[in-house]
């Protein structure tokens, strides 16, 4: 005999993008009391990335410690200093070429602690 009041959650993919305070996920948010920044060491890596873009070099900035309005933002100083194109989503900033140098002076003189990765 099935239950009518089984009301369990099957399916979640927004699982691991909820608000520790209120319970909802980050779009639905009410509180509003956090920030919602990633969490990591604390270290911003600056990485020059060629595979699977059909040759094409773009400069990634990951682990950077602001919220997804204040990390768009930023993408777009970014991509003016350079002069270039690019995008921000999901926690990453991707911007079209290779600008390492530049970014990571940029990012220091920001205040982030920087580090270049990759090759």
């Amino acid at each position: 005999m099935a239950r009518d009041t089984d009301a369990r959650t099957v399916y979640a993919s927004d699982r691991g993008r909820v608000c520790p305070s209120c319970g909802r996920s980050q779009r639905q948010c009410i509180c509003r009391s956090a920030p919602h920044a990633p969490r990591g060491d604390g270290v911003v890596r600056v990485r020059r990335e060629v595979a699977g873009r059909n040759g094409k070099t773009v400069t990634t900035i990951q682990g950077v410690p602001l919220a997804s309005d204040a990390l768009r933002t930023l993408a777009g100083e970014l991509k003016r200093r350079c002069g270039s194109g690019g995008s921000a989503k999901d926690g990453v900033i991707e911007i079209q070429g290779d600008h390492r140098d530049v970014l990571v002076a940029e990012l220091e003189a920001r205040g982030f602690t920087v580090k270049r990765s990759g090759g």
